[in-house]
């Protein structure tokens, strides 16, 4: 009788364990599931990889439409030298001789970027905004201030959407429609201004 006894109660203690760790490897399981986000026992899709944004190529490549180049490895391509080539996106940072996309505009400079050759800020054209010399104007903008210091002291061009009576600087387009007539020397930071008014 005590022997049964003995039996029995080491076959619920021996229960009770296996239950016990039943139940830790359910609470494991169930972390890790939380953890990974994957279901126990099946197999679950992994996460989409963030695509890189462009590609490397080596010097002398055609960067296609839309694409800027952002940075410069003069080690690659076997020493000819690589570029760094993605889509283009309001704010960015750009190598010196990168294509400038239509529609933007150069609007500060980075004289040591890119690996010491230089890099220009593109930002999409809006109105009233300080660009760099050298910088595109787009269709239906005109220049109507000069600031010699600016963008690390290439000088900086304000651009402005044309409208009847605004006065204009020398370089500055004349959309269609409209005409330069008087002009005041003292305009444009002393580079001289006309007086643009619709035709």
């Amino acid at each position: 009788m005590d022997r049964q006894k003995r039996n029995l109660w080491s076959g619920v203690m021996m229960t009770a364990v296996r239950g016990r760790i039943a139940a830790v490897a359910g609470v494991v399981a169930l972390i890790a599931t939380v953890l990974t986000g994957t279901a126990a026992g099946t197999a679950a899709a992994a996460p989409h990889a963030a695509k890189p944004r462009g590609q490397w190529s080596c010097s002398g490549a055609p960067v296609p439409s839309g694409y800027v180049i952002t940075a410069y490895d003069r080690t690659g391509c076997k020493g000819a030298g690589s570029w760094y080539q993605e889509p283009v996106q309001d704010g960015i940072w750009t190598c010196s001789g990168s294509p400038i996309v239509p529609g933007y505009v150069i609007t500060d400079y980075d004289r040591t970027g890119c690996n010491g050759i230089g890099q220009w800020r593109h930002k999409l054209a809006k109105d009233r905004t300080w660009t760099c010399s050298g910088s595109p104007i787009p269709p239906g903008y005109v220049t109507t201030g000069f600031n010699r210091s600016y963008c690390q002291g290439i000088g900086a061009w304000y651009h402005e959407l044309v409208r009847d009576g605004i006065w204009t600087c020398p370089g500055s387009p004349i959309p269609p429609g409209y005409r330069s007539t008087t002009y005041r020397a003292s305009g444009c930071d002393g580079q001289g201004a006309w007086y643009t008014e619709r035709i």
